[in-house]
């Protein structure tokens, strides 16, 4: 359903898209080495090449012998980026383009859309390589599910390199799915078109509905397959190679800079680069001048290093604020809040096992690997601060750590509540007048919203059409059809089901008693309240039938409906 949600966000809000029909005859393949015969660039000939990053970052030297082959797995020490080669496609063909992501590079198809489809098919294949590109991998580390996991990197995904445009802008472009790099692993490096077509269309969903996100000029299939369980129920079948070309300023993320961190205390493991603290030096100065040159033209000077790192810092934390506050107020799910998903520019990066809301349900999950809950709905803006307190210590001694601490006090939780009341003021249609009632009057939304399993996304369309006059004859019909977007009596008892056995939540509820210590291994407090809630929640569904479902919530909704008007 989530899938299904984000397909239709996009035909909603994406404008410029134009896809291909698969059955379309490819153009012929063509080997991404052989540079003599490669034909040059028409359509894409405007494209100019400045790869900053190789340029002022460290690229690691291979070791000697097939250790350093280009896709030969290994750790990657004293380096923000390897050298890579992205393995050629069978055939390879354009599924979609987007027009508006593309014009961002100066690229316009109209009238050369066989052209365009050519060329886009052969290069962002990676096939073949446009001229001055430097295909890369970049190193990171991250905390996943909040444990060190140690060095990661581009497993999947190439940069190309950096492209300077007429309008003055810099856009660094990626390959996600062209193959193995040092950082793959045992995995291929590859994505499938399932997971490509919901990557591309997400992102240029999440852009259109004015989200800080990456973007994606070009899905791109192929003959060429690999396995995958599907459903991971032990049917693995043949699913086909696919390259999504993404574009952002730079996907650096917050643990680009884990890759100093000594063994973690938990898990024992360790970035690559631990000690090298010049490159961290060099990586913050490559991203402030980079990216906040208005930070850096404040700080001049070298004696004033540690002001200008904290000046960054509180910028990365509001662009991170007012993001997770965008995802709000869409009823976006990340899914995978990972400190290495974290862009340094505050962009939604990484679209893996995302989602979005149909029934309101702020414990919602999307990933189906999450078990705990970590990364719900409702958790999403604590986990971003929590992400960001892992930037602080990464950054550190060149960002002190009690500076660091107040910073994000100070600024996190305000911004967030900023950005996102707006959002939801707007939403609202609450745009004149700003009244100290407008946050109660939101969380008494989703409340409602919660209790009658309401759609998230058809409430708010649906309130652009409540007649504001309290004795309008349409009200009766607007409180109909607005109950009618509410989930039915069995879908509420499915979703407010008990996870927990009954023996187990006693269990649970004695040993958090008896024990904290322990239990906090085991549980949380917060699951375990969830767990109660559903409990009591149920027994009251039990109780209803659905006429009397249906009245309560068109009290419920008559009720918000007062306060709203």
């Amino acid at each position: 359903m989530a899938s299904l949600r984000a397909a239709r966000l996009a035909s909603l809000a994406v404008a410029g898209v134009w896809s291909l029909p698969l059955g379309r005859p490819p153009p012929a393949p063509c080997s991404a080495w052989a540079a003599a015969m490669e034909p040059a660039p028409r359509w894409l000939a405007g494209l100019r090449f400045d790869n900053r990053a190789l340029r002022l970052l460290p690229v690691e030297t291979p070791p000697p012998g097939p250790e350093g082959a280009p896709s030969a797995p290994r750790l990657v020490p004293g380096a923000c980026f390897s050298r890579a080669r992205p393995a050629p496609l069978q055939q390879p063909r354009v599924v979609a383009l987007s027009g508006s992501a593309l014009a961002l590079l100066g690229l316009e198809a109209a009238g050369r859309e066989a052209e365009a489809e050519a060329e886009a098919a052969l290069f962002f294949s990676g096939n073949a390589l446009l001229p001055g590109a430097e295909p890369a991998a970049h190193c990171y580390c991250g905390h996943q599910f909040g444990q060190f996991a140690g060095q990661l990197g581009d497993g999947a995904a190439m940069y190309l390199g950096e492209v300077c445009t007429a309008a003055g802008e810099r856009w660094e472009l990626q390959l996600k799915g062209a193959g193995p790099t040092p950082f793959s692993r045992q995995a291929d490096g590859r994505k499938v078109l399932r997971s490509s077509i919901r990557e591309f269309l997400c992102s240029e969903a999440m852009f259109h509905l004015g989200v800080p996100t990456t973007r994606a000029g070009a899905c791109v299939t192929s003959e060429s397959t690999v396995v995958r369980d599907v459903f991971y129920d032990g049917n693995p079948k043949h699913e086909k190679c696919t390259v999504v070309l993404r574009m952002a300023p730079t996907f650096i993320r917050f643990g680009s800079f884990e890759i100093f961190k000594p063994a973690d205390e938990h898990t024992g493991r360790a970035g690559p680069s631990v000690g090298r603290n010049d490159i961290r030096v060099q990586m913050l100065d490559y991203v402030i001048g980079s990216f906040y040159p208005e930070i850096q033209a404040a700080h001049p000077h070298c004696s004033d290093q540690v002001q200008r790192n904290v000046a960054f810092f509180r910028e990365v934390i509001r662009r991170t604020a007012r993001m997770v506050a965008e995802w709000q107020c869409v009823g976006f799910c990340h899914g995978v809040l990972n400190t290495d998903n974290m862009s340094i520019v505050g962009l939604t990066i990484d679209y893996g096992p995302f989602g979005f809301l149909d029934r309101y349900d702020p414990d919602h999950v999307c990933n189906a690997s999450d078990d705990a809950g970590r990364y719900s709905y409702s958790r999403q803006p604590e986990v971003c601060k929590w992400n960001l307190r892992k930037l602080a210590e990464a950054l550190e001694p060149e960002l002190p750590r009690e500076l660091a601490e107040a910073a994000l006090e100070e600024e996190f939780d305000s911004e967030f509540q900023r950005h996102y009341l707006q959002k939801m003021r707007s939403k609202l249609g609450l745009v004149r007048v700003a009244q100290d009632g407008d946050g109660a009057l939101v969380a008494r939304l989703l409340e409602t919203m919660h209790q009658t399993g309401a759609d998230f996304t058809n409430t708010f369309s649906l309130l652009s059409s409540f007649p504001l006059e309290p004795q309008s004859p349409g009200l009766a019909e607007f409180l109909t059809t607005l109950t009618s977007q509410c989930a039915s009596l069995e879908e509420l008892r499915l979703a407010f089901r008990p996870q927990m056995d009954p023996r187990q939540l006693s269990m649970m509820l004695m040993l958090a008693q008896s024990n904290p210590q322990l239990f906090a291994l085991i549980g949380t407090q917060a699951n375990l309240a969830r767990e109660l809630d559903r409990v009591e929640q149920q027994s009251r569904l039990q109780q209803l039938s659905p006429g009397e479902l249906q009245s309560r919530n068109r009290g419920r909704w008559a009720d918000w409906l007062q306060e709203y008007r």
